[in-house]
C-alpha cells in the first residue's frame, strides 16, 4: 500500500481523501493556496504546503509547485481528486516521470477520452452506442450546417475538449446553429485552448445516467452500478441518486456491459465514469463522455455497495486486489446526493461570503462531505460547491424522507446557498414520481409541472 499521499486538490474532496488515508494509515499531505490556508482540509492533513496565491493557475494548477511540494515532503503518490489537474494527461505523465505513483487512469486513457470526437469514435468502434453526430470536427459553420442537415435538428453543439457541462449549446435551425457554432468555438478556444466543435443529435427529453467503473490492477474492468444525474442547471449536476429510478434489470445489464466495453477499449485502470444519455421514450442510450477520475457523486455508489472507492483507488494504484468480491456485486437501499452550493436558489448565481453559521445535519442514513466550517470563507476563486449532503434509505421513499429532514437540519448563514431549492425539489411531484428528465429544473423555475 502507498505510504504517503499528496492530494492535489482542495475543499470537500481533499477532506474526503484525507479521511480514507488516515483510516488506512497513509500519511496525507495537503497543498493549498494562500486563500485556503485556514480551511479544514489543510488542518486535518498530516502535513500541508502552500503552493501559491488564490488564482488556481498559480496554485492548484501549478504543476511545478505541486511537484516541488511532493518532493519536499517525500510524498510517494499524488491523488488529483476531481477538477483542476485530474484529467490533465501531461500532468499524469510528469508525475510518473518523477517517480511518483499517479492515483488515476493512465495518461493515454485520459488523452483518448479527453477529446470528445476521438472518444466518440473509439466508443463506436468498441460497440458502445453513440448518438448520431460528426466523426470529425466541424471546421466551419458551413460544415456544421451540412452535418446538421444529415443528423436532423435540433442538434447539440459541443466543444470537443470540453467537460463538466461547459462548451455546449442547442441549435434548433440553421440560423441558430450558425450563431451557436461561433459562440461555442470562441468559448472552447478561450477555456480549453482547442476550438474543435462536435455536432450531435439533441434529444429534447433525455435522462442523464452514468455508470461507475473500476479498472483493476489485474487488467479487468468492472462496472459497479448506475447513477441518475438528471437534476441539472446549465448542464451541471445538482442532485444524483442511485440506483436510477428509470433503470430496470434488463436496461441495467445493457448499461453495465457497455460501460465495461468502454473501459476495455482504452485499457482503463482505476476509477472512472461512463456517462450516457437515456431516451426514456425508447429505452435507447448513447455514450456521452468518460470522466477519467473520481466523480463528485461517488458517495452514493459507495453507500449502496458498502465500498470505499477512494480506498479501491489507492489499492489499484498500489497494484493490490480490491477488498470486495467482484464476482458477487450487490446493492442495498437507495441513495441521494444533494450538492450544496454557495449560490442563490432561484437563478443559481454564485454567492460567496464568510460562513457565520455552519451546522451539519445528523441522523440515521445521513452523511455530509463538506469543505467548509464556521469562520471560513467561500471565495470567488473556486467552484461554488460547499458540501455534499448524502442520504441512504431502505428504498427511494425513505431516502427522500431522510433527505427532507437533513435539508431542514442543515444550517448555513453567510454565503447564499441552494438548500431552499432542495426543499422545493423534494416536494416536487415530477421528482417524487421518479419520471423526470434534464428539463426538470427549467420547468420548476417556469412554474410548469
Amino acid at each position: 500500500m502507498i505510504e504517503s499521499l499528496l492530494i492535489a486538490n482542495r475543499g470537500e474532496i481533499a477532506r474526503r481523501i484525507i479521511r480514507t488515508a488516515k483510516r488506512l494509515g497513509v500519511r496525507s499531505i495537503a497543498v493549498h493556496s494562500e486563500a485556503d490556508a485556514g480551511m479544514p482540509f489543510v488542518t486535518e492533513a498530516d502535513e500541508a504546503v502552500c503552493v501559491g496565491p488564490a488564482n488556481p493557475a498559480q496554485s492548484y494548477r501549478n504543476t511545478e509547485a505541486i511537484l516541488a511540494a511532493a518532493k519536499a515532503t517525500g510524498a510517494q503518490a499524488i491523488h488529483p481528486g476531481y477538477g483542476f489537474l485530474s484529467e490533465n494527461a501531461d500532468f499524469a505523465r510528469t508525475v510518473e516521470a518523477n517517480g511518483l505513483v499517479w492515483v488515476g487512469p493512465g495518461a493515454d486513457a485520459i488523452s483518448a477520452m479527453g477529446d470528445k470526437i476521438n472518444a466518440r469514435n473509439l466508443m463506436a468502434a468498441a460497440g458502445v452506442p453513440v448518438a448520431p453526430g460528426t466523426q470529425d470536427p466541424a471546421a466551419s459553420a458551413e460544415a456544421a450546417i451540412e452535418a446538421a442537415g444529415e443528423i436532423g435538428y435540433p442538434v447539440m453543439v459541443k466543444a470537443a475538449a470540453g467537460g463538466g457541462g461547459m462548451g455546449m449549446a442547442v441549435a434548433n435551425d440553421e440560423a441558430g446553429l450558425r450563431a451557436e457554432y461561433d459562440k461555442v468555438r470562441a468559448f472552447a478556444e478561450r477555456m480549453f485552448g482547442d476550438g474543435s466543435v462536435l455536432i450531435e443529435r439533441y434529444f429534447p427529453r433525455v435522462r442523464h445516467v452514468e455508470v461507475q467503473i473500476l479498472g483493476l490492477a489485474d487488467g479487468r474492468v468492472i462496472a459497479l452500478s448506475e447513477r441518475e444525474c438528471s437534476v441539472q442547471r446549465r448542464n451541471q449536476k445538482l442532485v444524483e441518486e442511485a440506483p436510477s429510478p428509470a433503470v430496470g434489470p434488463e436496461l441495467r445489464a445493457r448499461f453495465l456491459a457497455a460501460a465495461v466495453k468502454a473501459g476495455e477499449a482504452v485499457g482503463y485502470r482505476n476509477a472512472g465514469t461512463v456517462e450516457c444519455l437515456l431516451d426514456p421514450a425508447t429505452g435507447e442510450f448513447f455514450f456521452l463522455e468518460m470522466n477519467t477520475r473520481l466523480q463528485v457523486e461517488h458517495p452514493i455508489t459507495e453507500l449502496i455497495h458498502g465500498i470505499d472507492l477512494v480506498e479501491q483507488q489507492l489499492r489499484i494504484a498500489s497494484g493490490e486486489a480490491p477488498t470486495f468480491d467482484v464476482e458477487n456485486l450487490a446493492t442495498t437501499g437507495h441513495a441521494i446526493e444533494l450538492r450544496v452550493n454557495a449560490e442563490d436558489p432561484k437563478r443559481f448565481l454564485p454567492g460567496p461570503g464568510q460562513v457565520a453559521t455552519w451546522v451539519e445535519p445528523t441522523g440515521e442514513g445521513v452523511r455530509v462531505d463538506s469543505g467548509y466550517a464556521a469562520g471560513t470563507t467561500v471565495t470567488p476563486f473556486y467552484d461554488s460547491l460547499m458540501a455534499k449532503l448524502i442520504v441512504i434509505g431502505a428504498d427511494r421513499a425513505e431516502a427522500i424522507e431522510r433527505a427532507r429532514a437533513a435539508v431542514a437540519g442543515f444550517e448555513i448563514a453567510g454565503p447564499k446557498n441552494n438548500l431552499p431549492f432542495f426543499a422545493e425539489l423534494l416536494e416536487n411531484d415530477e421528482f417524487l414520481s421518479g419520471d423526470y428528465d434534464t428539463g426538470i429544473v427549467g420547468r420548476m423555475r417556469a412554474g410548469k409541472k
